[in-house]
């Protein structure tokens, strides 16, 4: 014995040994490498976030369970097998009696609580693809704010070495006798500002990185690059079409349905309660004489009929009243879901075409009149004595107006994603 155990533990080091110079077995799962490089742009952060985000995961396999329940509740009850060997105790013959016996619900009962299931299992895709639409929009709200970010850094520092270019004209100029003193003092505060606007753009890029990267499940240790910049053209939406989106595709509202549904097959399936199961069996007996051989034993077959009594029927009618009660309650949950759905979204479109007006008013007015403004005075500065504090006021508007641009492209495009999470869908191809 000792030596067969032994043989075993050196058959199983030596399979160990030859794992571990082969590789990895194929039953264990490897975490991907991930190169920050891949993460550039919006479809790359959400193709990622949509295969390996933890709670979308946790929800899928939710459903998952949700579905298998519906394979449950319409599977009949295990049938009884029941075995009884009478051993004679004087000169009584010897009994032996098989009984098979299945349990079939009431007609209908099954067909309830199978539907029920069913429903709740939609209901539980539904939720999935809440929390995937909700995921996607986390991801997108957090890619452009990223953007942004990296955006507004870059305007900061050109402005910053703008204003640099202003500090040699006036150190010139002061050399000649051209400008005072306060000029210069002017371009170092003004100077000191971008330089801790740049600090505090520096400093929220860590916080929109890291919650990128939960989403995303990355290591905490792990930096992303700038996203690409991405070119679009915003374009006012439907909202007639946009409601209608929402009220048909709307996961929570859709999911809501089903559960109402199930909610009714629930009370379907109670008001079935009131009524017997039936048992159908078979028996099978054998009676052998004290004395006598198994040839002369005697087989008896019989059909057996069985019901169950529904005689307490307090807690019957306790259970068809709690399922009402919740259809009841889910109903209303519905409708309050849809009111909150529909104020979201209406502040959101509002907030979107917003964003559209804003860049159209930053793109076609404000920006192109700053910088001519901007470029006109500082020529007059260079040239002659011009007012430098009208030069920096120059300077602070087109940084101002180039910031407030980017600030409104990236609300409009998380605006969208708030939309088309309420909607349900992609909204530019329902246009």
């Amino acid at each position: 014995m000792i030596t067969g155990i032994s043989k075993l533990v050196t058959f199983l080091v030596i399979l160990a040994l030859c794992e571990v110079a082969m590789g990895e077995p194929n039953n264990v799962i490897v975490p991907p490498i991930v190169e920050p490089n891949r993460f550039l742009t919006l479809k790359d952060y959400t193709s990622y976030a949509e295969s390996h985000n933890a709670g979308l995961k946790s929800c899928y396999q939710q459903w998952v369970t949700a579905t298998e329940e519906v394979v449950q509740a319409k599977t009949l009850p295990d049938p009884q097998l029941t075995y009884g060997d009478y051993m004679p105790l004087s000169y009584t013959p010897e009994k032996q009696i098989v009984s098979v016996t299945q349990l079939f619900p009431w007609f209908g009962k099954i067909n309830a609580r199978t539907d029920a299931a069913a429903k709740k299992a939609e209901a539980a895709k539904q939720k999935y693809q809440a929390a995937r639409l909700s995921l996607l929009r986390d991801v997108k709200s957090d890619f452009y704010e990223y953007s942004y970010l990296a955006r507004a850094t870059v305007i900061a520092r050109a402005n910053l070495d703008l204003l640099k270019r202003f500090a040699e004209i006036i150190r010139t100029k002061y050399a000649t006798a051209d400008t005072g003193h306060p000029d210069i003092i002017r371009s170092q505060v003004e100077a000191a500002k971008l330089e801790t606007m740049l600090k505090g753009l520096e400093q929220l890029r860590e916080p929109t990185i890291n919650r990128l990267k939960a989403s995303l499940n990355l290591p905490a240790d792990m930096n992303l690059p700038a996203p690409e910049q991405e070119d679009f053209e915003p374009a006012p939406l439907d909202y007639e079409l946009f409601v209608n989106l929402l009220r048909q595709k709307n996961p929570e509202l859709v999911g809501l349905g089903f559960e109402a549904m199930a909610a009714k097959s629930k009370v379907q399936s109670a008001e079935k309660n009131f009524y017997p199961d039936i048992g159908i069996g078979l028996q099978f007996e054998q009676v052998r004489r004290p004395g006598s051989n198994t040839q002369d034993s005697s087989r008896d077959t019989m059909l057996m009929l069985s019901l169950n009594v529904p005689l307490w029927q307090d807690g019957y009618k306790g259970g068809q009243q709690q399922a009402v009660a919740e259809a009841t309650s889910i109903e209303q949950q519905r409708v309050e879901t849809e009111n909150n759905i529909l104020a979201k979204a209406a502040q959101a479109y509002y907030e979107y075409n917003n964003s559209i007006r804003k860049i159209k008013l930053y793109c076609n007015t404000l920006i192109p009149q700053a910088e001519e403004q901007l470029w006109s005075l500082k020529a007059s500065y260079g040239e002659r004595n011009g007012d430098f504090n009208a030069l920096l006021d120059a300077q602070r508007a087109f940084m101002d107006y180039c910031l407030s641009y980017q600030r409104a492209l990236a609300d409009n495009r998380q605006k969208l994603a708030e939309l088309e999470m309420l909607a349900g869908t992609e909204l530019d191809k329902q246009q």
